[in-house]
């Protein structure tokens, strides 16, 4: 089902002083929320986040958009706000943040951009309502609003479905009036938003043309638009008048051509692939393809190949694949499609290869990094899934598959305490601290690990329940 998101921001540090005379509409921040408290309210969020069947766990997907995110944010007014960036599975030409700095972007915006600069575009302008404090400057007339029900009127909103009664409920958990209060943006919001996502554009080396371009393709595309839905789903009113404003402010911007990334168009391809009906992905890329009907023909036979895949026809995802070799640059997405080819035709043995060979050439590739370990389980060779997951846990010690592969492996090794310790810091790094100290339970009651071992998982445990019992100290979440 569709998820309905809507815009929710709060705020988290000192006022920032942004140039090109941006309206001063005075920074509450401090009086409201606090950087603990704030954090706090992002993790129950993520915690909801992460645990939805909407929120796509493609690696390849998510780390461009966060990437991507990354890029846009460190050329931003304030280099100190913690972001998380990912991909929403909805058709709708939408991207959402949320407080904390979480921030969403749906398959449909990304599909829908035309370029880079585009997309780039609408994340910057959601990065500029983060480090505006608009959410906080909403708040300050709701001071005693429990953060327990603010943190509840985010979640509500992220679980509501286009099902209309399904949302309505889901809205009881906060006031009504509240909700109101915090998705009605004004349009001095909006166009503080478009001015900083503007300023974040230029200084990471993006077209800021194309905002204003993109703008006009969603005032097209989204229903969402000047009083055409009702008033709580008015994201991001996309007006003339505001297109207009962007337009005129970077009239005297010249066009720039941003540096061509193939990520962009293969991450694009790849959704179009792995989305809705797989026999109509396929007829969709074979068209294309036909009809030369595309701005990288690469991008095509990669989606093509993620179709074919999708109908089991593994000799024509390999025959796209032997054209990608001879006619595209390496790419790690091409690596990590080669072993998945051997993976669907039950070779072991060529899968290993294939992730060895992507691998020594891309040792940074979730997916490759992934695939990999996946593999050694599959073939019950669960030390050596281990040794790669120790040696690339490193590079992503966020990561929170990585540690349920590692809990998989020790569990497949009748190791129970290992087993559960990492099922507990997965838990945890999906922002689900009380499963987290579930695992960390029954780590210690295990009864087979080492002094040291569970001398760790006992200190974890008491760590986790401080985690939990200070909110409820403080009153947060009461």
């Amino acid at each position: 089902m569709k998820l309905v998101y809507s815009l929710l921001l709060l705020s988290l540090i000192a006022p920032i002083a942004l140039a090109d005379d941006l309206p001063d509409l005075g920074d509450v921040s401090a009086t409201v929320l606090s950087p603990l408290q704030e954090k706090k309210i992002a993790d129950q969020i993520m915690r909801s986040v992460m645990s939805s069947d909407e929120v796509i766990s493609d690696p390849e997907i998510t780390d461009y958009i966060q990437n991507l995110g990354m890029r846009l944010a460190s050329n931003g007014p304030d280099k100190t706000q913690w972001f998380n960036f990912f991909v929403v599975r909805d058709n709708s030409i939408n991207a959402f943040a949320m407080p904390g700095g979480v921030i969403g972007v749906h398959t449909g915006l990304i599909v829908a951009a035309t370029n880079e600069s585009e997309l780039a575009g609408v994340i910057g302008h959601e990065i500029g309502h983060v480090v505006q404090h608009h959410m906080a400057r909403m708040m300050a007339q709701q001071k005693n609003d429990s953060l327990i029900s603010l943190a509840g009127m985010a979640l509500a909103i992220l679980s509501a479905r286009a099902n209309p009664q399904l949302a309505s409920a889901a809205m009881m958990t906060s006031s009504a009036s509240t909700v109101q209060k915090q998705l009605d943006y004004t349009r001095d919001h909006e166009r503080e938003a478009d001015r900083v996502g503007i300023s974040i554009l230029e200084s990471a080396g993006y077209d800021t043309h194309g905002m204003a371009s993109f703008f006009q393709i969603m005032q097209k595309g989204t229903r969402y638009v000047e009083g055409s839905a009702p008033t709580f789903l008015r994201t991001h009113p996309i007006t003339s008048e505001r297109i207009a404003d962007v337009t005129a402010r970077i009239a005297n911007s010249r066009y720039r051509m941003a540096p061509y990334s193939p990520d962009f168009d293969l991450v694009r391809a790849k959704i179009l692939a792995s989305g809705g009906i797989a026999t109509q992905a396929v007829s969709l890329f074979q068209s294309n393809l036909r009809d030369r009907r595309y701005t990288s023909e690469s991008a095509q036979h990669y989606g093509l190949a993620i179709a074919m895949l999708r109908v089991a026809n593994v000799d024509g995802a390999s025959k796209e694949l032997s054209w990608l070799r001879a006619n595209a640059p390496s790419h790690p997405f091409f690596a990590s499609l080669a072993a998945n080819i051997e993976v669907a035709r039950d070779h072991p043995a060529q899968a290993a290869k294939a992730y060895q060979t992507g691998l020594a050439v891309y040792p940074g590739s979730r997916a490759l990094i992934y695939g990999y370990a996946e593999h050694f389980l599959r073939v019950r060779q669960p030390q050596q899934a281990l040794q790669l997951l120790n040696e690339k846990q490193s590079l992503y010690p966020d990561d929170a598959y990585l540690y349920e592969l590692k809990s998989k492996a020790y569990a497949d090794l009748s190791k129970n305490l290992l087993s559960h310790q990492a099922q507990g810091e997965g838990y945890f790094r999906r922002y689900n601290v009380p499963k987290a100290l579930e695992q960390m339970d029954l780590a210690v009651k295990s009864g087979d690990g080492d002094f040291y071992q569970q001398s760790i998982v006992e200190a974890r445990l008491k760590e986790l329940r401080g985690l939990i019992d200070e909110p409820k100290k403080r009153g947060w979440f009461n």
